[in-house]
């Protein structure tokens, strides 16, 4: 089977076609490594151009390391020409960080002809991915988000909170502040149940007696009711 990813350590000037051939497999492994990130994100919205960014990197690691070869000083040219570059995105998830090192890896991987090295390490990373997500471990999580609502002389706020006990998983006040004429306003920190309805929730708030101006908001994108 591995007779199609043969190790060669061709860096000095390789042909047209053992470049194409590189970077298309390249971009097909960090692709296979990107759908499996996609498959196992558990947010709230997917960030596509991570996506894009994590399929495309390996094309990038590939280039540079063919470009490099066995030079020490295309490597130290290399290492000052991206040192040039200023990366100012933060990646706060150490899992994103992992995905993306993968990513770049197979590029490293395959720069340096090492085929076999990108293939099997990409099918074991994804496959272990995968048996993650579908175990204990798995970081799958409802829906986190900020309520804000208000409530006429803090009244019916136990039977706000039995909603808050059927439909989140965890919740946490954060702010309570309450108005000369009577009126209270909350805001809480809220983690939906999996597989809870956002939509019900917010009517069965709506629907008690002194409840007005619901309001969730889920990172970027805001619901009003």
């Amino acid at each position: 089977m591995f007779e199609l990813f043969p190790d060669q350590p061709v860096y000095d000037y390789p042909t047209l076609l053992n470049v194409s051939y590189s970077l298309v497999w390249a971009f097909v492994l960090s692709s296979l490594i990107a759908i499996t990130h996609k498959i196992t994100f558990s947010g709230h919205q997917y960030p596509k151009n991570f996506f894009q960014a994590m399929a495309l990197g390996s094309i990038v690691g590939a280039m540079v390391m063919m470009a490099i070869g066995d030079s020490l000083a295309r490597g130290l040219g290399a290492f000052g020409a991206l040192a040039i570059i200023r990366f100012r995105t933060r990646i706060q998830d150490a899992r994103n960080i992992i995905f993306l090192f993968a990513s770049l890896s197979v590029g490293l991987a395959i720069g340096v002809f090492g085929y076999t090295i990108a293939f099997v390490g990409t099918l074991l990373f994804c496959t272990m991915a995968l048996v993650l997500h579908f175990s204990p471990f798995s970081t799958k999580v409802g829906q986190r988000g900020r309520l804000q609502f208000r409530l006429q002389n803090g009244e019916n706020l136990s039977q706000v909170l039995s909603i808050l006990d059927r439909f989140c998983s965890d919740y946490t006040d954060v702010q309570i502040e309450a108005r000369n004429n009577g009126r209270f306003e909350y805001e809480y920190f809220i983690e939906f149940k999996l597989g809870a309805d956002n939509d019900e929730f917010v009517k069965e708030l709506r629907s008690l007696e002194n409840v007005t101006r619901v309001r969730i908001t889920y990172k970027d994108m805001v619901e009003n009711n």
